[in-house]
């Protein structure tokens, strides 16, 4: 009995060892797959933002990764990418994290203009509700699009809600939440440029992070 126990015992080790081994090498198979997904979806996303005729120098050439909560809504660092033209700033691109989504955070990159109006903002990664929130996607909906060429006039600016709060940005049908928390981290990214602009020249280099 005790001998068979023993048997058991170890045939099912062995099997939760074996289970273990293939989902770490599966998850090293894949791992890259999504990392070089993630980098051309952010590549495209840049050139979007801060198109080639906004810059004359690579735009990883002039990335540093800026750690503030307040602003950016993560406590870990985040990449800002500086598009330089002649050696004067023309505008930025900035990750940030809306905290507060309905189903959790929502990642975005924020484009901003040297003259502080919006260049545009993209959806880098969500888990909003399907057919609802998830109208936060380009490819779902062009509300994204109406960010295009605003500004932020002082931390008091009345504009910076969704119409139901009394703002100028339209709120999904019965999802009222995400557009919600995107409209305010846009709103934070722009009060980081406008009022702290000295945060994203002293942070490091991306390469200094490594």
């Amino acid at each position: 009995m005790l001998e068979t126990m023993r048997k058991n015992g170890l045939v099912l080790a062995a099997f939760a060892l074996v289970c273990t081994a293939l989902i770490a090498f599966t998850n090293k198979l894949t791992r890259s797959t999504i990392v070089e997904q993630e980098q051309a979806q952010l590549l495209q996303v840049l050139d979007e933002l801060l198109p080639g005729d906004t810059h004359d120098e690579p735009l990883f050439e002039h990335c540093v990764k800026l750690q503030n909560l307040q602003y950016l809504g993560s406590r870990d660092p985040l990449p800002v990418f500086t598009a330089v033209k002649q050696g004067e700033v023309q505008g930025y691109a900035i990750e940030a994290i809306a905290p507060d989504g309905y189903s959790g955070a929502i990642k975005l990159v924020v484009g901003v203009n040297a003259d502080g109006t919006l260049s545009g903002v993209r959806v880098l990664n969500h888990n909003e509700t399907p057919g609802l929130g998830d109208k936060i996607e380009l490819k779902k909906s062009r509300w994204l699009l109406d960010f295009n060429g605003k500004q932020l006039n002082g931390a008091d600016d009345p504009r910076w809600a969704v119409r139901n709060d009394g703002g100028q940005f339209d709120a999904f049908t019965g999802a009222t939440i995400t557009p919600r928390a995107v409209v305010g981290a846009v709103r934070k990214v722009l009060l980081l440029v406008n009022e702290h602009p000295r945060l994203l020249t002293e942070a490091p280099r991306c390469g200094e992070m490594l």
